[in-house]
């Protein structure tokens, strides 16, 4: 046998450097040394080690067509998209990984090229599993694509910040908000302690549906409760500290639902809940001759007005019921005159996050819902505009505004209806010229209904007349994520 001993082979003349020849067997290098291909150069003619070459220069985040050989980063959290296998042959291989770990929200689906099999069957595949990845082999013609690796397994670093999923998600800077318009989940995957397990908290609860019967009183806001860091939140309801939140663990989250208007007395509204915070539902509103306590509906997170014949300086309906500290919420309006009157009987606003709903006016107007709490559009991120009324300036949001008092004309004297708290309060009906009913609390502000008003007494309301409904609650969660 002959030995040749070098220090290095490199090209004589051309492109190519040809070792061995067919029909040959030559080895190359001994026991504990390494080949070693000069910097810059290729090879060819080894065949492939089993593996793929990865392209991590190219994440793939839309329908692509793979090739022979190469492994892919499929990013699907931007939508559900296909990987086209390619026409395969003995020896293909192909490999995707879950990028994102987003599979199981948004799937990719596998699809072979014309009447190529995929396990046996010529129909597409779908990957929907969390961190997946998966590699294929073409076999032959009988079973088309084998997968030789399928694992759902999913290591990650331990992240920083909070991971959760659930709500409409908005980001604005480094922060991310969870924004709940109906009764869902909010999952906590991850919560670093102790430095980044931390939310703010943003909940309201339903207002209170408002009574008819003319001269209703409007109803009470949802209750307020909340924490934020984010600048320009300066709700006096704002609590001294965020609520820690654990790893792993589901919160339902409980949208509270408007109180329903009624033909005489109204309905409170719902509790909004989240983990250990609470807002109580608003206090409803009646048209009918109840006054605080006996009509215990009447308190809740902010209460109902006083219908415009309870004598001024009765016990008013309460807010922040049960009490929380901050208060949750105010009192309802002062009602007009006792009965019989000659001027127009107006009712008391039903009361709001921000302010106690307005006493009927000596000429018993009817008095207008308490102005709700604002909070800076931060809190939302860029959707800021489709939630709650404008506040004082550009990047505030007023929630949970009183409901407007209505009246009743008497002998010719007419009244004139409250407005509704800005916040979502419903406006007092439109009477007593043209009577009808209160305005309705807008949906997802916790605003208040609005009460009903009519023409005099003894003329009745128009058929089916009733006050407001209150608007249902909202509750955002928000936490610094990057």
């Amino acid at each position: 046998m002959s030995k040749i001993n070098v220090d290095a082979i490199d090209k004589q003349s051309g492109s190519t450097v040809t070792v061995g020849g067919p029909g040959t067997n030559l080895v190359l290098g001994t026991s504990g040394q390494s080949v070693t291909l000069g910097c810059g150069a290729t090879q060819s003619g080894f065949g492939r080690t089993g593996t793929v070459d990865w392209q991590t220069g190219s994440i793939k985040t839309s329908t692509f067509t793979a090739a022979n050989g190469e492994g892919y980063f499929a990013n699907t959290s931007g939508g559900a998209f296909t990987m086209n296998l390619p026409a395969g042959s003995a020896g293909n291989i192909v490999s995707v990984v879950d990028y994102t770990n987003t599979f199981q929200t948004n799937n990719l689906i596998i699809a072979a090229n014309g009447s190529q099999k995929i396990g046996g069957t010529a129909a597409n595949a779908t990957l929907s599993t969390k961190g997946q990845s998966v590699t294929f082999v073409y076999v032959d013609d009988t079973e088309g694509w084998k997968n030789t690796m399928d694992s759902t397994s999913n290591v990650t670093g331990t992240p920083n910040f909070i991971v959760a999923t659930g709500g409409t998600i908005v980001n604005c800077g480094n922060f991310r908000s969870h924004i709940f318009t109906g009764s869902s989940n909010l999952v906590i995957d991850t919560a670093p302690t102790p430095a980044n397990n931390t939310v703010n908290y943003f909940v309201v609860a339903g207002g209170g549906g408002a009574g008819g019967c003319g001269q209703g009183a409007g109803a009470g806001a949802g209750g307020f409760r909340m924490f934020s860091s984010a600048p320009g939140s300066n709700s006096p309801l704002n609590a001294p500290a965020g609520l820690p939140v654990s790893a792993s663990t589901t919160y339902p989250i409980t949208v509270g639902g408007g109180g329903a208007a009624g033909g005489a007395t109204g309905s409170a509204g719902s509790n909004a809940v989240f983990s250990s915070i609470t807002s109580a539902g608003g206090g409803a509103s009646t048209g009918s001759n109840v006054a605080a306590p006996s009509f215990s509906a009447g308190s809740g997170g902010s209460g109902g007005g006083q219908r415009g014949e309870n004598p001024n300086g009765a016990s008013v309906f309460s807010g922040n019921t049960p009490p929380v500290s901050p208060s949750q919420g105010n009192n309802g309006g002062q009602g007009g005159h006792p009965s019989p009157t000659t001027t127009a009987r107006g009712a008391g606003g039903g009361g709001g996050a921000g302010a106690v709903g307005v006493n009927a006016t000596p000429n018993n107007n009817g008095g207008a819902g308490g102005v709700g709490s604002y909070i800076a559009n931060p809190f939302f991120g860029p959707t800021a505009p489709s939630y709650g009324t404008a506040g004082p300036v550009s990047s505030t949001r007023y929630f949970a505004g009183g409901g407007g008092g209505g009246t009743e004309g008497v002998g010719g004297n007419a009244g004139s209806n409250g407005a509704g708290g800005s916040g979502g309060g419903g406006q007092g009906g439109p009477g007593p010229a043209a009577a009808g009913a209160g305005g309705p609390g807008t949906t997802n502000t916790g605003g208040g209904g609005g009460g009903v008003s009519r023409q005099g007494p003894g003329a009745g309301n128009p058929p089916g007349t009733t006050g407001g409904n209150g608007g249902s609650g909202i509750i955002i969660i928000r936490y610094q994520f990057q």
